[in-house]
């Protein structure tokens, strides 16, 4: 069964820095999923830093939907995979046009099983790790529109699933990485 490895932090938190540290103590060989989309400058700066900080030996997989397909291809090549990272994956399946109208309910339900797929597909393999980095939303105030009170109950329920499975919990505060689980 693999081993799920779960880190999480505010914005600029030091989570993914900490995370590519720890797959490349771990790993041998190094798969690097990458949920983001690039609509602005902002986020091609940001990816652009995430890229320069990683070893020309990781290979990216680029999974913005379906990432459960993008594990199975990591894992049949690689021991280690981080998958970076779960918030902005559920911010794409949020923000699909034919999931704007969905009731609570269903959205609840249809984003677990999102979660689940990504469980199963590193579950299924063995000895093999997946390092999913996430963002802690749920620490700030209540947000005063409906979309952004959707994203963080759902990353939370998100969190919440992936943390109750996996082997290793870390929350990453002012850069300084702290073991929960």
């Amino acid at each position: 069964m693999g081993k799920i490895v779960l880190i999480t932090g505010g914005a600029r938190s030091g989570k993914s820095r900490f995370a590519e540290n720890y797959v490349a103590r771990c790993g041998k060989s190094i798969a690097y999923i990458a949920t983001s989309q690039i609509y602005d400058e902002e986020m091609a700066y940001r990816v652009k830093l995430h890229r320069q900080r990683r070893p020309s030996s990781w290979q990216t997989f680029e999974a913005p939907f379906e990432a459960h397909n993008a594990l199975k291809e990591a894992f049949a090549e690689h021991d280690t995979v981080l998958f970076d990272c779960l918030t902005l994956y559920l911010s794409n399946y949020l923000c699909q046009e034919k999931n704007q109208s969905l009731s609570l309910d269903d959205l609840y339900a249809e984003t677990s099983l999102l979660m689940q797929e990504l469980i199963n597909a590193v579950r299924s393999v063995t000895n093999k790790t997946c390092v999913f980095v996430t963002n802690e939303v749920g620490a700030g105030i209540v947000p005063e529109n409906e979309l952004a009170r959707k994203y963080r109950d759902l990353a939370g329920l998100c969190n919440q699933q992936i943390a109750k499975t996996a082997d290793e919990v870390y929350f990453v505060v002012s850069g300084i990485p702290l073991q929960i689980k």
